[in-house]
């Protein structure tokens, strides 16, 4: 008998469709599966065996061919145990062909008969083309963010089978999960004492989508500023919602109780993350990295100059194209990766350099150090912003600063007028949207003629002030061509001081 089940396996943060064809046929007992898989695949024999004994029902003493087709396709992961497991009672006789006609199995089984949730339950199920889909009861939720499919669960084998016969109803989807109440607060930008040139960048950052570069001594408060970014961001809605998650159910990470992630991610990995951890790729399962992880949120890169040079180099492609692509001998894949970086770094190894500074570090260290930094990655931040210690009154009794919520509100304006344009934020304006839509004033243009001509500016960055200058007229609620003062603020934001202190 031949039984062919509709299921799916994860190839980066993509479902991929797959049949498991089960042929059960007289003959030496054994079990075999092909198609390439993967070591998590070859055990599935000794999974769906257990499976099978613990729901009381018995081992086929034949032989069992089980192929996952298409054969071109490498197969990682336990998600096809519950497939091949109702493939082989269908072979078998035991379940008739009629109860599973245009359904589905996603889920890997225990040794005890219980059906378990595997990661990327939202692209799997997205990549069936099945009226009805059974999955693991824990990802019911998350099965239906689709809305394609009828979704159906069991917690175990045994409730499943009977369900199938009819004998009994459906099990209940599981109840949602209690609700922890109202989400705990990202860290307000009123706590931030000071520092007015950098709150502004901030804002700035947040409304266009600029990628930010903090440069200053240790306590100056850079870490401070750079996680109160994520706060001044919109929520995630519609398409940008459904990518986030789909990623981060991808990579295994647990979703919030709506199952849909609305939030903006803020992702800060650790300066010695090697280069698959941050960009993707890995084994068979080709993971997302952090750069995927923190699409459509905020990537933060602390200590930018303690990383190494070749990993932050990765970041180059993913920062112009808003996508990561991994090439592997058996596959390749593409992964999102659209977020706004910002990085903060000291401006020596001791951290005392730059203006005013006094430091102790040789020449060659602090040349060394610069070098951790390539000047083509420098060059993709659109905000350059030197940030010194605050000022001993402004800590102790200065008044508080403007709330996250205000500025929060007008970031929401403009980016509302960006998406009039057609784009989410004015960073993703290209050449010919910006002669339409951020034309210069004659004294704007005299300004970038004088930076062009005196090299402190290159073809790329002419683009990034006039996407900034974009962002900053929109701040401030003007239309029509940029004027000198946009363009000269857009410039201040992009200082070349700071890649002297950290090159100097």
């Amino acid at each position: 008998m031949l039984a062919s089940i509709p299921s799916a396996v994860l190839l980066g943060v993509d479902g991929r469709p797959v049949t498991v064809e089960v042929h059960v046929s007289n003959g030496l007992p054994g079990f075999l599966i092909v198609g390439q898989p993967d070591a998590s695949c070859r055990e599935a024999r000794d999974r769906v065996r257990a499976a099978l004994l613990s729901s009381g029902l018995a081992w086929p003493l034949k032989r069992v061919t089980v192929n996952l087709a298409p054969s071109g396709l490498r197969k990682a992961g336990a998600g096809l145990d519950l497939a091949i497991l109702i493939g082989l009672l269908v072979a078998g006789d035991v379940v008739p062909a009629a109860s599973v006609d245009r359904t589905a199995f996603i889920g890997e089984v225990g040794l005890d008969g219980s059906i378990r949730p595997v990661p990327g339950v939202v692209a799997l199920v997205d990549a069936v083309d099945a009226r009805r889909i059974v999955v693991p009861p824990a990802s019911a939720a998350e099965a239906r963010l689709v809305g394609r499919h009828e979704v159906r669960s069991a917690p175990t084998v045994a409730e499943l089978l009977r369900a199938l016969a009819g004998d009994e109803p459906w099990p209940d989807p599981p109840p949602p999960p209690v609700d922890p109440g109202p989400p705990v607060p990202p860290p307000d930008l009123r706590d931030v004492r000071g520092h007015p040139f950098a709150r502004l960048a901030l804002e700035v950052a947040a409304a266009g989508g600029h990628h930010l570069l903090l440069v200053g001594p240790p306590g100056s408060g850079k870490t401070m500023l750079a996680t109160r970014l994520p706060g001044l961001l919109p929520p995630l809605t519609g398409e940008a919602a459904l990518t986030t998650t789909r990623i981060h159910s991808a990579a295994g990470l647990a979703l919030p109780s709506s199952g849909l992630v609305t939030t903006p991610p803020l992702r800060a990995p650790h300066h010695g993350a090697s280069a698959v951890s941050l960009v993707g790729g890995g084994t068979a399962t080709m993971r997302p990295g952090e750069a995927s992880l923190a699409t459509n949120g905020v990537l933060f890169l602390d200590e930018l100059g303690e990383f190494h040079r070749d990993v932050l180099d990765q970041l180059r492609q993913p920062l112009e194209e808003g996508v990561v692509r991994v090439a592997r001998a058996k596959a390749a894949v593409t992964f999102p990766a659209r977020f706004l970086l910002v990085a903060a770094m000291n401006p020596c190894p001791c951290g005392e350099g730059g203006p005013a500074g006094w430091c102790r570090c040789s020449e060659r260290a602090r040349a060394r150090y610069a070098g951790r930094v390539s000047g083509p990655l420098l060059d993709r931040f659109d905000l350059r912003v030197l940030v010194a210690r605050p000022d001993v009154g402004d800590v102790l009794a200065g008044p508080p600063g403007e709330s996250s919520s205000d500025v929060a509100a007008r970031v929401a304006l403009a980016r509302s007028r960006a998406a009039a344009r057609g784009v989410t934020c004015n960073a993703e304006l290209d050449g010919a949207a910006l002669d339409v839509h951020a034309p210069l004033a004659p004294a704007a243009a005299r300004l970038l003629e004088h930076a062009l001509r005196s090299g402190g500016l290159s073809a790329r960055g002419l683009q990034r002030i006039r996407r900034v200058a974009r962002t900053l007229a929109d701040l401030a609620g003007a239309d029509g061509p940029l004027d000198d003062e946009h363009v000269a603020t857009a410039l201040g934001l992009r200082a070349e001081g700071v890649l002297e202190a950290v090159a100097a």
